[in-house]
């Protein structure tokens, strides 16, 4: 399984990247108002011998930053010394939205509702199509680093596609704290890869604009987790201790009413039905609605905004 590219020529932005080389190549995907060029860089490892060339990627919501620090580390430490294979990392892929403190591009559309993309479509149609057209396709495998969207915060998880089996072996290998399959969702970077045959692991993890020590932990070691499952490097790192928990039943929880929410659980938290996770209050009348789970299970992401409507989502729990 997973034989791949890796021993062959790969070619990326018109260049050449030969067995045994290792090169960044920019990729420029648009210009400032300036006239400022932005430019792509897109790190590429080729080993010698034959095996699966893996995409490394974070920075798809340009304000979800653990995962451009783990690949930044990554690079940094020389943790990459491919035995066999290839490896792609590309630390940001949405520049527009890391220089703008956004998820999305300047025009509000998000990159990862854009593929496969169009060369005469939005600035976010664009950038996928690049994307879509020039780094996609030499891959075999992908790690697409995220955290929670807004003040949501992710308790360290790995998703795969249902109907990918590999991608389930390899969410395994990886052993974050919890595993799930998740729905393919339509223009993501996920479905179109699964289209061209690809398996993609997606790693949420902490809060938007927020560093997360041991989120960002865990993904290191689970990035090197799966490459030494490959064979394509021997890492001697400290492995995760605990084994990886399969949720097989998901559910949002939403506020009952609107007040201020107090969450009295803590993330990644074993609960039980009936079990009191918060409350809302009312500033004026002070009354109390307590928020309680509606099954055993376990808490893997809770949303941290103070101020609540009725019907926000509250908890993401998992059985």
């Amino acid at each position: 399984m997973w034989e791949g590219k890796g021993n062959a020529d790969l070619k990326l932005n018109g260049q050449t990247i030969v067995p045994g080389a290792q090169q960044l190549v920019k990729i420029e995907i648009a210009k400032l108002p300036t006239g400022t060029v932005i430019d792509l860089p897109v790190h590429v490892f080729n080993a010698s011998k034959k095996g699966p060339v893996v995409l490394l990627q974070a920075g798809l919501h340009g304000d979800e930053i653990n995962g451009v620090e783990v690949l930044r580390k990554l690079l940094v430490d020389k943790k990459i010394k491919l035995k066999r294979g290839a490896l792609i990392v590309v630390p940001i892929l949405n520049l527009f939205g890391f220089i703008h403190f956004s998820r999305d591009v300047p025009d509000g559309k998000d990159v990862n509702r854009s593929f496969p993309g169009s060369n005469k479509g939005s600035l976010a149609s664009r950038i996928a199509y690049t994307y879509a057209q020039e780094v996609l396709p030499l891959a075999d495998i992908a790690i697409d680093l995220h955290t929670g969207g807004g003040q949501r915060y992710n308790y360290p998880q790995i998703r795969y596609t249902a109907e990918d089996l590999g991608g389930k072996t390899l969410a395994e290998v990886f052993n974050a704290p919890f595993n799930f399959p998740s729905s393919l969702i339509r223009g993501s970077f996920r479905n179109e890869a699964y289209k061209l045959g690809k398996t993609v692991l997606v790693y949420e993890a902490g809060e938007s604009m927020r560093f997360s020590a041991e989120a960002m932990r865990i993904a290191k070691v689970g990035i090197l987790n799966v490459l030494n499952y490959l064979q394509m490097i021997k890492t001697n790192d400290e492995p995760l201790k605990t084994k990886s928990i399969a949720l097989t039943k998901r559910r949002w929880i939403r506020a009952p009413r609107a007040g201020m929410f107090l969450s009295e659980i803590a993330n990644g938290s074993k609960i039980e039905k009936g079990q009191p996770l918060g409350y809302i209050t009312d500033t004026n009348d002070q009354k109390i609605k307590r928020v309680k789970a509606p099954f055993d299970g376990y808490v893997f992401c809770i949303n941290n905004q103070a101020v609540v409507n009725q019907g926000d989502a509250l908890y993401h729990i998992g059985h």
